[in-house]
């Protein structure tokens, strides 16, 4: 690696995303902040509305470097995983709050941002959303009580090209970009034993650097890898401890054809990663999957959705849960915490990227 790409991922690890990030950002202040400081700096940024939702709120796009290393990074794909898209806006705030800097991140790397892709999710999300803190007690129960995740067929993430207004709105502007090197989908768990990344299948086995910077990364937050093999349910594909392949629609449309289940399966198009490597080249494409809440004691046989699905059945019926978090060694990820593993798996998989260009 030149030394000229390396002093920009330096410069990228370096990036104080996690400064003062003691709550999730307002979408709307954060979108204003990022349009006024990409107006102030045009030869380096460029804020794009790219289509509207369903409900006809905004989707922006931010386009920020000068590089001819294309990356795509979005999120909000499942709306009830916020830390995504919190980091996408700190990211582009804080690189262009000081684009001196980070001028050779700016010069090696061109990004295509999209912040949030559904924002009518977002906004069903909002109750607990701005509740957050690093208390799991009450922030657990309004999690439980008020998250609210799409379906098959209403799935972002499963829905490219052209399932819903927001997968066309981001499909085109993709289109009208890549090919890229680098795409990142930007996700989460609400409730796990660890973390997890994803790695689609044509880089399982080259990104062994990508691999080792996470594991540090996650030692670095005292934060397990999730570890659990699924034998390549949906295109899950177990690699090593807290790393599985990227999921894939054909898969998840295999999966439930084999149980008589055509109707599930039909509501099962390309995913994101799919829908990027279709625009040619070869790009690395990795998702992240980081826990709201970590269990420090999984109960036996018990998986996170079985967990997820008893303690809102509780709440449902008027029990209190504290016993539960307590049984559970429930806590919540800091915020801070999952902002710098973000940053970390971005620098890292640029690292990646730069490495296989020999």
């Amino acid at each position: 690696m030149s030394d000229r790409p390396r002093n920009s991922l330096d410069a990228l690890n370096a990036l104080p995303v996690s400064a003062d990030a003691e709550r999730f950002l307002e979408p709307d202040e954060a979108a204003d902040r990022m349009r006024r400081l990409a107006a102030r700096h045009p030869d380096t940024a460029q804020f794009v509305r790219i289509g509207e939702s369903e409900e006809g709120r905004p989707i922006d796009g931010v386009v920020l470097g000068r590089g001819n290393r294309r990356v795509s990074l979005l999120a909000g794909n499942h709306a009830d995983e916020p830390v995504g898209p919190d980091f996408l806006r700190r990211f582009v705030t804080v690189a262009l709050n000081r684009p001196d800097e980070y001028g050779a991140l700016l010069d090696a790397f061109r990004f295509f941002v999209i912040p949030h892709t559904n924002p009518d999710g977002a906004f069903r999300n909002r109750a607990w959303r701005q509740t957050w803190g690093d208390d799991a007690g009450g922030i657990v129960t309004e999690y439980l009580r008020h998250a609210v995740r799409e379906p098959p067929g209403r799935d972002v993430e499963f829905g490219f090209p052209d399932m819903r207004p927001e997968n066309r709105a981001v499909a085109a502007w993709l289109r009208e970009h890549g090919p890229f090197v680098l795409h990142g989908s930007l996700h989460g768990m609400g409730i796990s034993a660890g973390a997890l990344l994803l790695i689609e299948k044509n880089w399982g086995y080259r990104a062994a650097l990508l691999q080792e910077r996470f594991r540090q990364a996650a030692r670095a937050e005292d934060l397990p890898l999730y570890d659990r093999n699924r034998q390549g349910e949906k295109g899950f594909f177990y690699l090593a401890p807290g790393f599985w392949t990227t999921p894939e629609g054909s898969a998840m449309r295999a999966f439930f054809e084999a149980r008589d289940d055509n109707e599930t399966a039909a509501l099962f198009r390309s995913s994101s990663m799919e829908y990027v490597r279709s625009l040619g080249g070869d790009p690395l494409c990795y998702v992240t999957e980081l826990p709201l809440f970590l269990v420090g004691d999984m109960p036996p046989g018990s998986g996170s959705q079985q967990v997820i699905a008893k303690l809102r059945l509780r709440i449902a019926q008027g029990e209190d849960i504290d016993e539960d978090i307590e049984q559970l060694r429930l806590r919540t990820l800091p915020l801070k915490a999952a902002l710098r593993m973000h940053l970390r798996t971005l620098s890292a998989a640029l690292e990646q990227v730069v490495a296989g260009e020999g």
